[in-house]
């Protein structure tokens, strides 16, 4: 049977992660005789970290990281496949929504051929909210993977640990794990997977922040903003054209030269023209913006401990 790494990104789980051991623990010799499970604290500002170190202690398969800033899911997700030593990688949450015994369909997909399996929620416990939002991701990821399974992206994945070579130089603060798969497979799909309602604390991901996700995924690994912007320019250009020619023959031979006939038309005009440029270079902004940050050499993450060690990292 195949060896597993499962990575768990943790931020303010220490209500939860005891739980999610046990019922690893129970799951994870079922499928596989070699494996690990990699808790990656992401400096949440709760205990979650003494957790992790005493379930170090507990059971010899589980190990911690710990990162000296609130680096983000994804970061928190890279430093822990980074870390991984088996051949396939599941991910999932630290809030138990993510049951550990439906693991092995995700397992069993893979097993197809495919090398990147999501688990597709059966029935998302989540508001009205929170799945707005994930469409905007799903529509910001299906843009930029150019894959079908795009709309089926879950944290709860299986892929094989060798795709992270495609990406082993990757080294941004701007960090999304499912556009980073696309670098060494095209071979996506899905399975329908259980999904729990929270019965813990509170989700990190707002509406907000999930839009902001979107919108950093669409600026940081595609062009398409850019060429949006080039088609409102190219666009109002062309309308700009054939407004002059319409405007022209009329202030000329209708209504002659006297007056200040039109004055709010062109006054609406210019506005459209001046927002519609004021929008490009927004859009401008944004990409020199990441330029900025990538010359800066930013990391992703910075690790602090590692239970393995029990030492300070770099």
């Amino acid at each position: 049977m195949t060896s597993l790494s499962v990575v768990i990104p943790v931020y303010r789980g220490a209500l939860t992660i005891r739980d999610l051991a046990a019922a690893l623990a129970v799951e994870l010799p079922k499928l596989t005789a070699h494996y690990e499970v990699i808790m990656v604290e992401d400096d949440g500002g709760d205990h979650s970290w003494e957790v992790i170190q005493e379930l170090a202690q507990t059971y010899p398969w589980l190990r911690g990281i710990k990162l000296m800033r609130n680096a983000g899911q994804h970061a928190a997700l890279l430093c822990g496949i980074r870390a991984a030593r088996y051949e396939v990688i599941v991910t999932m949450d630290d809030d138990l929504q993510h049951p550990p015994g439906e693991i092995h369909k995700l397992l069993s997909k893979l097993e197809e051929g495919y090398d990147v399996i999501y688990g597709s929620p059966e029935d998302k416990k989540h508001a009205l909210g929170r799945n707005l939002g994930s469409f905007a991701v799903r529509f910001a990821l299906s843009t930029v993977m150019g894959v079908s399974a795009a709309r089926y992206v879950s944290a709860f994945r299986a892929f094989r640990t060798h795709l992270r070579d495609a990406f082993a130089g990757y080294n941004s603060p701007y960090v999304s794990l499912d556009v980073l798969l696309t670098w060494g497979t095209t071979r996506f799909t899905h399975t329908p997977v259980e999904h729990r309602p929270r019965t813990i604390g509170t989700t990190g991901y707002t509406m907000r922040k999930l839009v902001t996700l979107a919108i950093t995924m669409l600026t940081g690994f595609s062009v398409l903003p850019l060429r949006f912007a080039s088609y409102i320019g190219f666009g109002l250009t062309l309308f700009g054209i054939v407004l002059l020619i319409y405007v022209i023959p009329i202030r000329l031979f209708i209504l002659g030269l006297k007056g200040v006939e039109g004055f709010t038309f062109l006054a609406s005009m210019i506005s459209i023209f001046s927002g519609a440029q004021m929008f490009t270079i927004g859009i401008i902004g944004e990409y020199l913006a990441r330029m900025h940050f990538r010359l800066m050499d930013k990391p992703s993450y910075t690790a602090l401990y590692d239970t393995t060690t029990q030492t300070e990292t770099s």
